[in-house]
């Protein structure tokens, strides 16, 4: 197998940097452990026993003027457990009192697919989705809960309330569904980054970086694939290919080959976020609030949208130097990315006055050293109809036998998901293979080489 990445490295949004010398992650930093996918593959690939947990547990809310402890009792913002709610105090007792009519409105007429915050907001209030279920999905998609799909974002509370009258049942169910002793998320030591080199080395692929696929194009024995630059292209051929790419570098190559899908990738739009990460000396910020972090709702109107305080989640991140709190603001949602046009040290200036009011610090804190790594088009929009878009992509690639897609823009935007959908695209063309072995026909001269577009989406 051949991949070519368009890249300096493999991994694409799992990178691993250092500031000052210590070790941070640039991208994702955790993955669901409830699914399986990612960690069962950081153990197939022999990091088994690095695989860890958050040893600090709990979020803190930033919202109407205090930190706020986030409800345990809650499926992605949306409450399960009203008496935490209650003790939180995140809600008005006006957003309290209308969360109880969930109870006995009418069932929801489900035609089709919904907007997930207008779905919530008419079973359980307005603020329930402003305050709670905005921030959490914010940290997902950096996306708005108007605009995303209930469908594609939580499947499982989807299917639920079809057949629950009522949303509060229906998050019950699935919550008590997902019961489970193992921890919510999971990391590896040293960083997440370390798991694409690992794959890689463990898969004996070739991986060739700097190799921008320039165009895909069928032939009767297989697939001719151009990489490398204008002035020096790289054909191969190919038995079967994979995009691992963005919807819109996809598109660009499926133009002439499966244009219905091409035209369907187009239309799913990316948010670009930043990652801000500091090192804030202890000496002048002695102590954290306890747990992992905080969210922020976009109604108050903040620049952050989240808080990780990297050093207080996991146990080896800032190792090297004691002396400081290792911390990550994420800055940056779909639609608002005129934050991001702030160059690095005025947009770390603007984290640091937003985190000082938000955790007590004294104004003129300023952290020994830190970074802006900018993701533009980082993460796709799964907008209401997106799982109907996702299979009139897939349809029309019924008719270009040996070309499959996957990564983010598919089936879920999260590390495990990712996964999956890489080993659906891989389970597709082992199948075609092996029907062409039986069948003795449609192999290239390279015998059966399957070739990788990917850039780590």
């Amino acid at each position: 197998m051949t991949v070519l990445e368009a890249s300096d490295t493999v991994g694409g949004k799992l990178a691993l940097g250092a500031v000052d010398g210590v070790a941070v992650e640039l991208g994702a930093e955790s993955v669901l452990a409830r699914r399986p996918e990612a960690v069962r593959l950081a153990e197939r690939v022999g990091l088994a026993t690095d695989v860890v947990h958050p040893v600090a547990t709990g979020a803190l809310l930033w919202t109407r003027g205090r930190l706020r402890r986030l409800p345990r009792g809650q499926l992605m913002g949306i409450p399960v457990d009203l008496r935490e709610l209650a003790a939180a105090e995140i809600l008005s007792l006006r957003g309290l009192a209308r969360i109880p009519l969930d109870s006995v409105l009418p069932g929801t007429d489900f035609a089709g697919d919904r907007s997930l915050g207008a779905y919530v907001a008419s079973r359980v209030g307005r603020e329930v989705v402003d305050r709670l279920v905005e921030p959490l999905l914010g940290g997902v998609y950096a996306g708005h809960a108007d605009d995303l799909s209930l469908d594609a974002v939580l499947p499982q509370l989807a299917g639920a309330v079809r057949v629950e009258r009522s949303l509060l049942r229906g998050a019950r169910r699935v919550s008590g569904e997902s019961t489970t002793s193992v921890s919510v998320f999971a990391g590896v030591r040293g960083g997440l980054g370390r798991l694409p080199a690992a794959v890689a080395e463990a898969s004996g692929a070739t991986v060739l970086t700097r190799q921008t696929v320039r165009s895909v194009e069928a032939l009767d024995t297989g697939w001719r694939v151009v990489a490398g630059s204008t002035r020096s292209p790289r054909p191969l051929h190919a038995d079967a290919v994979v995009l691992a790419v963005p919807a819109v570098p996809a598109a660009r190559l499926l133009d002439e080959v499966a244009g219905r899908a091409a035209d369907e990738l187009r239309a799913i739009p990316y948010a670009s976020v930043a990652i801000v990460t500091l090192l804030v000396p202890r000496s002048a910020v002695p102590d954290l609030p306890s747990g992992t972090g905080l969210l922020v709702p976009p109604i108050d109107g903040r620049l952050v949208k989240a808080t990780t305080f990297s050093s207080q989640k996991w146990g080896w991140t800032g190792a090297e130097d004691p002396g400081v709190h290792v911390i990550r603001a994420s800055v940056g949602r779909y639609g608002e990315e005129q934050a991001l046009q702030l160059d690095d040290d005025d947009l770390i200036l603007a984290v640091l006055a937003e985190l000082a009011v938000a955790l007590g610090w004294p104004a003129d804190v300023r952290p020994r050293a830190s970074m802006v790594t900018r993701w533009g088009g980082a993460l796709p929009q799964y907008l209401v109809g997106h799982l109907d878009r996702v299979a009139r992509i897939r349809t029309d690639l019924q008719s270009a036998p040996g070309l499959v897609v996957c990564g983010a823009a598919y089936d879920g935007v999260g590390i495990p998901a990712c996964i999956a959908s890489g080993e659906a695209a891989a389970g597709q063309v082992l199948r075609l293979l092996g029907a062409r072995r039986q069948w003795g026909h449609g192999f290239t001269n390279s015998g059966t080489r399957s070739g990788l577009a990917g850039d780590g989406s």
